[in-house]
C-alpha cells in the first residue's frame, strides 16, 4: 500500500529516451508520466539517453502540454544516477526505457551497482521478459498455454529454418525480434517468400528471432502490480484496425478499439487474472507488467503472447488504462509503484549488505 510517513519529499529521476528504436516511444511516456507526478511529493529530475547512447541532463518542460521530452541538453554520464545517492534524501529512478538496453536488465544491473531504488523489476526479470524467446522457453518448462514458436539465430540457415516453421507451425505465421517492443519489427507472413522477407526485417533489429504460429483469438491484457504480493486489474480486450495490434495501432492512428473492462464472464475474468500473476511470479517480475493474451473461445483458451516489463504509459495505453477501471488512478499508480521501488530496494539491501 501507499505509505502515510514520506519524512521529506522523495528524489524521482525519471530516467528516458534509450539506443533502441523504441526512442521516441519512450519519450512520449515521460512526458506524461512527469506530468502526473505530485509535485508535494517529489523532488523531480529528467535524465535523457540520446540515441547514440550519451547521458544529458534534460531540463524540465516549461508547459503541461508538452507531448514528449527531448533527450537533449548538458553532457552527463551515469554518474548523474551514483551521485543521487550521496543526498539525505531517497532516490527512486523511474526507467521508462522502452526495448533493449533499458528494459533489458542493463540500466537495471547499473542501478543495482549504484545502490539506488528503482521501479519495476529487477536484472533478471527485466531480461527474461524481454527475451520473447527466453520467456517463452521458460513458460513453456511451467506448462503454461501459449502459441506455438520457434527460435531463429542470424548465423541459422534462413531457408531451412523457415521450411521448417511452415512444416510445424503452418501458415501464416508471425516474426518478430525476439528483444523489442510495440510491435517494432513484427511481420504477419502468408506466403514462404513473405516469411523469409519477415525474418530479415526482423534480423534487422536483432540476432534471435521468433516465429510463431498465428492465433486466431481475442487479444485479452491484464495489468499485473506488486512485488511479493502482486495484484491483477481487470482485464482489457484489444481489437486491432489492421490485422494485428501495430505500432501505428499503438501510437499513430488511434484505430484499434480498447474494451476496459473486456466482455468477459466473471468465471474467465478470474481465470485470466490468475494466468497473469502466475505468469508474472513464473518470470520473476517486480513493480509492475502488462501480461498479453489470445483467448481462443471453445478452443485451448487463455494462450501467453508475452509480458512487458515497462508497457506504455501514453494516454492510451492499456496498462494506466486497466488500473484507472480497476479504481487506481494515474498519479496513484505511480505513487505506489514508487513505494514499491523503495520497499525493494530496502529488502535488496537487507539481503545484500551482509
Amino acid at each position: 500500500m501507499i505509505s502515510e510517513n514520506r519524512k521529506s519529499k522523495t528524489h524521482v529521476v525519471v530516467l528516458f529516451g534509450g539506443e533502441s528504436a523504441e526512442h521516441d516511444v519512450s519519450c512520449v511516456t515521460a512526458a506524461h508520466v512527469l506530468r502526473a507526478l505530485d509535485p508535494q511529493k517529489y523532488d523531480v529530475s529528467t535524465v535523457g539517453i540520446t540515441r547514440e547512447g550519451n547521458w544529458v541532463q534534460a531540463e524540465l518542460p516549461q508547459s503541461k502540454n508538452v507531448k514528449a521530452l527531448s533527450a537533449s541538453g548538458a553532457a552527463t554520464t551515469a554518474n548523474l544516477v551514483f551521485q543521487a545517492t550521496q543526498s539525505s534524501t531517497s532516490t527512486v529512478v523511474i526507467p521508462l526505457l522502452h526495448g533493449p538496453m533499458g528494459e533489458d536488465g542493463t540500466v537495471q544491473g547499473l542501478l543495482e551497482l549504484a545502490h539506488v531504488a528503482y521501479v519495476g523489476s529487477g536484472v533478471l526479470g527485466s531480461a527474461i521478459a524481454m527475451d520473447k524467446s527466453v520467456a517463452k522457453q521458460i513458460m513453456a518448462a511451467n506448462n503454461i498455454a501459449q502459441q506455438k514458436f520457434l527460435t531463429v539465430r542470424a548465423t541459422d540457415d534462413p531457408v531451412s529454418a523457415i521450411d521448417r516453421a511452415i512444416v510445424e507451425l503452418g501458415l501464416p505465421l508471425f516474426v518478430k525480434p525476439a528483444n523489442m517492443g510495440s510491435s517494432i519489427g513484427v511481420s504477419k507472413a502468408k506466403t514462404r517468400q513473405d516469411s523469409l522477407m519477415a525474418l530479415a526485417k526482423a534480423f534487422e533489429y536483432d540476432e534471435w528471432v521468433l516465429v510463431e504460429e498465428a492465433v486466431t483469438g481475442r487479444e485479452i491484457e491484464v495489468a499485473v502490480l506488486g512485488n511479493e504480493s502482486p495484484r491483477a486489474s481487470v482485464p482489457g480486450e484489444i481489437v486491432p484496425s489492421h490485422e494485428f495490434y501495430d505500432y501505428d495501432d499503438k501510437y499513430i492512428g488511434h484505430g484499434a478499439q480498447l474494451l476496459v473492462p473486456a466482455p468477459l464472464s466473471a468465471t474467465e475474468v478470474a481465470e485470466v487474472q490468475q494466468l497473469a500473476i502466475q505468469i508474472y511470479r513464473t518470470l520473476r517480475s517486480d513493480g509492475m507488467a502488462r501480461v498479453d493474451f489470445f483467448y481462443e473461445v471453445g478452443k485451448r483458451g487463455f494462450l501467453c503472447n508475452e509480458i512487458n516489463t515497462i508497457p506504455g504509459f501514453t494516454p492510451i495505453s492499456m496498462y494506466p488504462k486497466l488500473w484507472q477501471a480497476s479504481g487506481v488512478s494515474y498519479p496513484e499508480l505511480l505513487d505506489e509503484l514508487i513505494d514499491l521501488a523503495i520497499a525493494r530496494h530496502a529488502k535488496r539491501r537487507r539481503n545484500t549488505s551482509r
